[in-house]
C-alpha cells in the first residue's frame, strides 16, 4: 500500500502545524478588494480581503474552508503577503504553480515556505486547493491596485 504511505507522508506534521495556525484568519471590515476562489475538484473555498497603500499590501484577511494542504498554503501566503506588491504576488503564484506542475524550484523568499508542499506534486487532484489562497490574494491585490489608480 505505498499509495497510502505516500498520502500519509503528504500530511506531514509541518503541514498540519501550518494548517492549525493560519495568519490573518478572518475577514477585513473595509477592504480595497475581495476575491473568493473555489476549487471545482474538491470544493475548497478561500475568500481574501486586501488593503493596499502605495502599491503594497498593507492589510490582509482570509476565510479558508479547505483541506489541510489548502490551509497550509493559506498560512504561507498569510505569513508572507504584507508588504508585497501585486507583481511579487504574481511571481510567487507562478513559481508555486511551476513547483507543483512542472517540477520547478521552490518559490523564492518570502514565499519559500511553500517548500513544505513539494510532496503534493504527485497529487494533481490537490493542486487546485493549494493554489487557491495565493491566486485569490494575487487577484485581489491587482484589483485593489487598479481601483487606487482609477
Amino acid at each position: 500500500m505505498s499509495g497510502d504511505n505516500d498520502l500519509i507522508k503528504l500530511y506531514s506534521g509541518r503541514i498540519l502545524a501550518l494548517a492549525a495556525d493560519i495568519p490573518h484568519l478572518g475577514r477585513l471590515t473595509d477592504p480595497d478588494a475581495t476575491v473568493k476562489k473555489r476549487s471545482p475538484v474538491c470544493g475548497s473555498i478561500v475568500t481574501v480581503d486586501v488593503v493596499m497603500a502605495d502599491g503594497i499590501v498593507t492589510g490582509f484577511g482570509q476565510d479558508v474552508k479547505a483541506c489541510a494542504l489548502g490551509q497550509a498554503a493559506a498560512a504561507v501566503t498569510g505569513e508572507a503577503i504584507i508588504g508585497r506588491t501585486p507583481a511579487e504576488l504574481a511571481v510567487a503564484r507562478d513559481a508555486l504553480k511551476s513547483m507543483l506542475k512542472s517540477q520547478g524550484p521552490v518559490p523564492d523568499a518570502p514565499f519559500d515556505g511553500f517548500e513544505v508542499l513539494e510532496p503534493a506534486r504527485d497529487f494533481k487532484n490537490r493542486h487546485a486547493s493549494i493554489l487557491l489562497a495565493i491566486e485569490a490574494a494575487c487577484e485581489a491585490a491587482e484589483l485593489a491596485q487598479q481601483s487606487h489608480c482609477a
